[in-house]
């Protein structure tokens, strides 16, 4: 499956500008892609003022991502401030390349230290979805601090897991040994995408990244605002558990 990852630098709080933006780093793509996927919150930055910036699952910015999809033929996944039950929830939304909603996650974990649980709901479960037939784990930014809620991707035996971010500079060493534990540990992909640029008195340098089940690095891009483009192979995972069957091992404590 080839993957685009798209680093870029969103505007604060500005929807329109942002989706201009997008729309000119994607006429740039040279090469057919199979799932494109943008940084967490991707039309807004990670902002607070969930009341202002939500919508209904299939609302605005549903419906630009859902034309991407369909545009460019593939699978798209991107952040999104939803309002849902009368909760604000910072959510992915997994849309297929006819432009249809296939599946949406729920932040597990908001982020106390910057008061994201303040503005916030947590979502209660994690969610595998299938993109263009793998099993693929979702996960948003915080929620890579605990190796509990990928394990049950491991459990599941999933191939890829993603995780969509704004993580800043001051702990980017904490998001790239991170994404390559959450490999390691699961014996699969996993897909990182972050942001760059400045805003709200924080830098943002990316290295939006690819990790092998062996935890080897595909692909990890420093500061650029770009398409990332990979490839990646299923055939890797299967090896690679079946040669070193540490999944079969788990025991529940």
């Amino acid at each position: 499956m080839k993957i685009g990852l798209v680093q870029y630098s969103p505007m604060w709080e500005d929807k329109k500008s942002n989706k201009e933006k997008i729309s000119v780093l994607l006429n740039d793509k040279k090469t057919e892609i199979d799932l494109l996927i943008f940084p967490e919150m991707t039309l807004t930055g990670f902002t607070m003022h969930s009341e202002k910036f939500a919508e209904e699952i299939e609302g605005e910015s549903f419906i630009y991502f859902s034309s991407l999809a369909e545009k460019f033929n593939c699978d798209v996944i991107a952040g999104i401030i939803e309002h849902s039950s009368g909760k604000y929830f910072n959510s992915l939304i997994h849309i297929e390349n006819d432009g249809k909603l296939k599946n949406y996650y729920h932040k597990i974990h908001p982020f106390s230290f910057s008061n994201e649980d303040k503005h916030y709901s947590a979502g209660d479960k994690p969610i595998v979805t299938k993109v263009n037939g793998w099993k693929t784990g979702l996960s948003i930014c915080y929620d890579l601090r605990f190796p509990e809620h990928y394990r049950q991707y491991g459990r599941n035996r999933v191939p890829l897991i993603i995780n969509i971010a704004n993580w800043p500079d001051t702990r980017i060493d904490h998001w790239r040994t991170l994404l390559k534990a959450r490999a390691i540990e699961n014996q699969c992909y996993v897909v990182g995408v972050n942001r760059v640029g400045d805003t709200q008195g924080l830098h943002f340098n990316g290295f939006s990244s690819i990790y092998d089940p062996m935890g080897k690095t595909i692909v990890s891009v420093e500061n650029e605002e770009r398409i990332i483009i990979a490839e990646i192979d299923e055939n890797i995972v299967n090896e690679t558990r079946k040669n070193l069957p540490f999944l079969d091992d788990i025991q529940s404590i």
